[in-house]
């Protein structure tokens, strides 16, 4: 995975909304902390339109992203809210730009579409974490935009915390990948599919039937999405609804009874997803997990490898060497026929 360059202060980072339309009060206030930590906004020129339920109509949202995916000045880009409507834009954007010059992109629920649709094509790391949309000023919130600068900034990251009820035990380390459970049922059989074998996968989703989950999570399972994992980090599943007829299991019962057959660690109640507690992920990135009895711990494990021209030197040599054993056999070749032939 290609590890973007880390921020510094003075770099500009753009602000997007592909999905939802936001209002800029919504939004302006988290936007000074980030400005607050000496880097420079830069507002797509479609921000604050409003088309129906989106920011827009598909062409202005899709262009305003990819005006942020060519500039070679915007070292970031932040997703102003999620929602729906990045599936809708995700087929027009064009990466060329992006893949030449990569840049972070940050954002979660909707843009889970993008995070698995850049990490499958492209080899570039994402990042999961909260968005300016929803903040109000307090503790959790504070300290998931803190982490978020972390990242950004490229500090060192490593969560611990207490596993929840029906946390597996034990050790794993691979690449993270995943996000909104919903959403990576939705991007199953297309080009932005979700790859999760050998991986370490999260899931997260909000506001969701029990049965719907249920349904969701069979989805993977018969796809073969649960069946080669290195492990399983189950995020925050809020504000889930029951029928008349309850379902019969809750939440983490549903998720823990699709992957029972498994023997990778799974843990429980990691604080990321649609709640003010919501930890910055590496998507891409190589991490441990340690799921124990009364412990756990996520660590993410520094990439030394940024930007494509961290990358040139290994893809010359590697392209260069098969010239030259080309050569030689050819070379050899040519000697064998003209022995045979005098």
């Amino acid at each position: 995975m290609i590890t973007p360059p880390y921020l510094k202060k003075g770099d500009k980072v753009g602000v997007v909304a592909p999905a939802r339309w936001v209002k800029a009060e919504e939004i302006e206030e988290a936007l000074k902390i980030i400005e607050s930590w000496g880097l420079e906004i830069v507002k797509g020129e479609n921000l604050y339109k409003q088309y129906h339920q989106f920011a827009g109509t598909d062409e202005q949202r899709a262009a305003d992203l990819q005006a942020m995916l060519d500039s070679e000045s915007i070292r970031a880009i932040i997703c102003a809210r999620g929602g729906y409507g990045v599936v809708r834009i995700v087929d027009m954007l064009n990466f060329g730009g992006f893949c030449s010059n990569p840049k972070w992109l940050v954002g979660f629920s909707d843009i889970t579409v993008l995070h698995s649709h850049i990490q499958q094509n492209f080899g570039i790391e994402t990042i999961h974490a909260s968005m300016p949309f929803g903040y109000v000023d307090g503790e959790s919130t504070n300290a998931s935009l803190e982490t978020l600068r972390m990242v950004l900034f490229g500090e060192s990251i490593e969560y611990e915390l207490t596993p929840g009820q029906y946390s597996r035990k034990g050790f794993a380390q691979a690449n993270i990948t995943g996000g909104n459970l919903s959403l990576l049922c939705n991007i199953i059989g297309s080009v932005s599919e979700c790859d999760t074998d050998g991986k370490i996968l999260f899931l997260e989703d909000v506001d969701e039937y029990l049965y719907h989950i249920d349904r969701m999570m069979q989805q993977l399972k018969r796809s073969g999405k649960l069946r080669n994992l290195a492990g399983l980090i189950v995020g925050n599943m809020s504000d889930m609804h029951d029928n008349v007829i309850p379902f019969g299991m809750n939440v983490r019962e549903i998720i823990a009874n699709a992957v029972a057959e498994y023997d990778y660690p799974v843990l429980f109640d990691f604080p990321f997803g649609h709640e003010a507690l919501n930890k910055a992920l590496i998507l891409g990135r190589t991490v441990v997990l340690e799921s124990g009895e009364n412990k756990a711990k996520l660590s993410f494990l520094q990439n030394l490898s940024h930007g494509l021209k961290s990358i040139v030197p290994r893809r010359f040599f590697i392209t260069t060497g098969l010239i030259f054993i080309l050569f030689i056999a050819i070379y050899f070749i040519y000697y064998l026929v003209f022995k045979l032939l005098m």
